[in-house]
């Protein structure tokens, strides 16, 4: 059964945590791009979807857990890249409706060090969309850390995981900070080394 677009508010009672509805809406079309719409079906039915967010709210973050965790397990060799897709496909959609015009070209026309700073800030003042209940800290403008990050919550894995994540901030920082900046996730929880996942910055030489 194709899953429908209604969705309702969750109960924040039942939830464990909630996360924006991006970290949903964002893949559906990588996964039309990827196997069409039957397989785009098959893979929510997987991860027990039955409808998918309408955007108009926080979604519960095991939700979306659910589905990333389906495409790793479905397709793990292009699941790295859909991820990436997915979370430019999210950086695209803050850009064009949550950091205003005016803040955007001050940060394009800023140095970069203090572009970095103030991206990085306004990245932290809203983590919630994209952490949910992990907890989300600058370690400097170029280096970020989420602990017990809820999109990869108990899974074990021999590489890095959070490819989505890692995606987001660089089509962020290329697009507002420099274009030779990329974000890359060094640690990963699902390492089994910790609870934290690691990103930070480089630059082209």
């Amino acid at each position: 059964m194709a899953a429908t677009s209604s969705w309702k508010m969750p109960d924040p009672s039942a939830a464990t945590g909630l996360i924006g509805p991006n970290a949903i809406l964002q893949l559906l079309p990588v996964l039309d791009r990827w196997g069409g719409p039957e397989r785009r079906d098959a893979l929510l039915t997987q991860a027990g979807i039955m409808a998918v967010p309408d955007g108009s709210c926080m979604i519960p973050e095991e939700t979306a857990a659910r589905l990333h965790h389906a495409l790793r397990v479905t397709d793990p060799d292009n699941a790295p890249a859909l991820a990436r897709d997915a979370g430019t496909g999210t950086a695209d959609y803050i850009l064009a409706h949550r950091i205003p015009g005016l803040a955007q070209r001050v940060l394009k026309r800023a140095p970069a060090p203090i572009a970095a700073r103030l991206l990085a800030k306004a990245i932290a003042k809203h983590a919630w969309t994209f952490a949910g209940s992990g907890r989300f800290t600058v370690r400097s403008p170029w280096c970020f850390e989420i602990e017990d990050n809820p999109l990869v919550r108990a899974e074990r894995g021999a590489t890095c995981l959070c490819h989505w994540h890692a995606a987001v901030f660089t089509r962020l920082y290329a697009t507002l900070v420099a274009p030779d900046v990329r974000f890359r996730e060094t640690d990963c929880a699902a390492l089994g080394r910790g609870h934290r996942c690691l990103f930070e910055a480089t630059r082209r030489a």
